[in-house]
């Protein structure tokens, strides 16, 4: 289990759409110039690589829901443990969507893309989104409570 959904999610809903967009965008470009930031990659498989393997529609899928859940902080679901856990549901299946069609695209249709793609990730993701949901709107009520 890594920490990048975790990341993603927590980055979207803490600095927005356009801070969270840019966060991620230069982490991908940090990716593109060949240094090994993501899970998985080597000295073998990096850079444009390995974003145009397995793993690139899920990238794809990061920068969705980055946009998602600033949207929908800027609507202070952030401050809301039941709203927040909502975007962060509606983000994970972000991610998923474009990463199991992009898996389906490389592999084929015939292929157990769920089995490869999803079902062995639900429990972290899992554990990962209540984690989230729980620590955001927390943050926020010490942020209000420190500046009184």
């Amino acid at each position: 289990m890594t920490m990048g959904t975790f990341a993603v999610l927590s980055i979207g809903a803490a600095y927005g759409m356009r801070l969270g967009l840019a966060t991620i965008i230069g982490y991908m470009l940090i990716g593109v110039f060949g240094f090994d930031v993501f899970a998985g990659s080597s000295a073998e498989t990096f850079g444009m690589t390995y974003m145009m393997g397995g793993t690139g529609g899920y990238l794809v899928g990061y920068v969705l829901a980055i946009l998602a859940l600033g949207y929908a902080a800027r609507q202070g679901w952030d401050r809301s443990i039941g709203k927040m856990a909502l975007a962060m549901v509606l983000g994970n299946v972000l991610i998923y969507v474009p990463g199991l069609i992009w898996l389906a695209m490389l592999y084929g249709t015939d292929a157990p893309i769920f089995t490869w793609g999803l079902t062995p990730f639900l429990l972290g993701d899992l554990v990962k989104l209540a984690l989230a949901a729980l620590l955001l709107p927390a943050v926020w009520g010490l942020v209000g409570a420190a500046r009184k």
